[in-house]
């Protein structure tokens, strides 16, 4: 196994594969040089000595710009490296793409759902929301009337924690009594229920809930939403008819205001009987064969480390590019997370309005967290900085990764759909449920969430399958990862063999095969909220 990694012929750094000590004799090209210091695994380390001011070049981009003077084989750090970014160039032309050989899934399918449009889910899902935070309690006493009743368990840990509890008790097969035997599922053709809860619909801008009420509607309209049960109080600003706007009219919506009945009583009887009726109707619908130019693949990434942009994020990139090339969609988020690498997307984007559009919405973005006082240089974590991404270029340049190299056909904002084939990008916040939250909203029927760190995220209507970066993180929390791209790090597989194995993986996965999100139960999902609470 090496020992270091060039990422790019043009970079200046090299990244350490396992910890390097002191006087570590390092031989590159027709030098030699002795490590002056320990370099740890995922760490970055000069090839030559720097003055300050020197540009650090990492992934063929800068990265950032040292603050002191360092001698070749030094460890970059927070303490001796700034954020810093290249200045941007106009568009140029449309670009060319080689995409790669797809002809061993050219004839593949997937067992989806076809809804009203033509758009096909990977799953079918019942929702209840509701449209303000004042009736979240109302949706938890929905989810603890059905969830079990109907033989959907939240938690692939719960009835291990219930049996610890009985034996605890000195109960075996009852709690109060009740007996806690598996219960049969009445609607098997339903993948389940899911009980969105949220801070929105009130007290903030009128933006910000035009906003929610326009990301309720796209989980209502989701190709793996059957139908809605709909929570309204009936004075907040998320208004009931500007949902019904929103909304395509496709699919069984069942709006409930809770004023309107008055008794709470009534109102969640009324609720329980609405969505029988709408899981009756539900499991109607039956899996078919479908092309995978109906996938549309939401690129995430959380809990990144060092490894990340070497291993995980281009074998997710090798993916897009494959799906792509078949005809499918895939969408590139995290706007925070792509700054220092602007350029190479206004070079990849297929006409100026695209480009135009990208800048201008990461203007707009940056300006609007320099006005509260921070900045994207802010983003890398505590846990990133630790695993050797100590500059948000750095970290950005990795993240990239994830949308491969074929053309930007769209630039969305927050809450716009997919609506062409293709590689979109899409402005949402860098924080993981959030930006989770906002690629289920723009239509992604599956999602890849690489991670080096380890998170346990997942989302209420898209399975999200989960990548390690590294074999060590998929060993220590099996519960959570689906796929290992440590290989990559091992030499025990090339990106592409990699991303071929990830791709079969996901056409099991959206024709129903259950991710570790699945079964531990992970639904989350948290609104962007661009104004100020009032």
């Amino acid at each position: 196994m090496k020992v270091f990694l060039q990422i790019d012929p043009k970079d200046n750094v090299l990244v350490a594969l396992q910890d390097l000590p002191a006087g570590t004799q390092v031989e590159w090209g027709s030098s030699r040089l002795l490590l002056p210091g320990p370099v740890r695994a995922k760490h970055k380390f000069l090839i030559e000595g720097g003055r300050k001011g020197q540009e650090v070049i990492m992934y063929g981009v800068l990265v950032g710009r040292l603050n002191k003077d360092l001698p070749a084989g030094a460890e970059l750090t927070t303490e001796n490296l700034i954020h810093a970014t290249a200045d941007l160039v106009d568009w140029q032309g449309a670009p060319t793409w080689s995409p790669p050989n797809v002809e061993r899934w050219r004839n593949k399918t997937f067992a989806g759902f076809h809804r009203p449009g033509g758009r096909v889910g990977t799953r079918n899902l019942w929702l209840v929301v509701p449209l303000v935070f004042c009736e979240n309690q109302n949706v938890e006493i929905l989810r603890d009337a059905l969830i079990d009743e109907l033989g959907y368990g939240r938690d692939a840990q719960i009835p291990h924690l219930r049996a610890l509890a009985r034996r605890s008790l000195g109960r075996q097969n009852t709690i109060d009594g009740v007996s806690m035997q598996k219960r049969e599922r009445p609607f098997p053709n339903v993948d389940g229920i899911r009980f969105l809860t949220h801070d929105a619909g009130c007290g903030g801008t009128r933006q910000d809930a035009e906003l929610f009420v326009k990301l309720v509607a796209a989980y209502i309209d989701h190709p793996n939403v059957a139908g809605a049960t709909v929570l309204s109080l009936g004075c907040q600003n998320a208004e009931v008819d500007l949902l019904r706007k929103e909304l395509d009219g496709q699919k069984p919506v069942h709006i409930l205001d809770h004023q309107t009945v008055g008794d709470r009583r009534h109102y969640l009887e009324m609720a329980v009987a609405r969505t029988i009726d709408g899981l009756t109707e539900s499991n109607n619908h039956l899996r078919k064969s479908a092309p995978l130019n109906k996938l549309t693949l939401g690129l995430e990434c959380g809990g990144s480390d060092g490894f990340s942009g070497i291993s995980a994020n281009p074998v997710l990139g090798y993916v897009s590019d494959l799906l792509v090339a078949l005809g499918g969609s895939a969408i590139l988020a995290e706007f925070p997370e792509l700054a220092g690498v602007e350029q190479e997307l206004i070079n990849r984007s297929v006409d100026q309005y695209t480009a135009d559009r990208f800048v201008q919405l990461m203007r707009d973005y940056g300006q609007a967290v320099e006005r509260s006082g921070s900045s994207f240089a802010a983003n890398p974590s505590p846990g990133n900085i630790r695993d050797g991404l100590v500059t948000d270029a750095m970290k950005s340049a990795g993240a990239a990764k994830k949308g491969g190299t074929s053309p930007v056909v769209a630039c969305l904002d927050y809450t716009e759909p997919v609506e062409k084939p293709g590689l979109h990008l899409l402005c949402t916040p860098g924080n993981d449920v959030e930006s989770t939250t906002a690629l289920a909203g723009s239509g992604a029927n599956l999602i890849v969430f690489t991670t080096g760190l380890g998170t346990p995220t997942g989302n209420p209507v898209a399975p999200v399958l989960k990548m390690s970066s590294n074999t060590a993180l998929a060993e220590r929390m099996p519960d959570i990862i689906d796929f290992d791209a440590g290989t990559v790090i091992r030499g025990k597989q090339t990106i592409m063999e990699a991303g071929e194995q990830l791709l079969d993986k996901l056409i099991a996965v959206a024709s129903g095969e259950h991710t570790k999100s699945d079964m531990n139960g992970q639904e989350d999902f948290i609104v962007w909220k661009r104004g100020v609470s009032l």
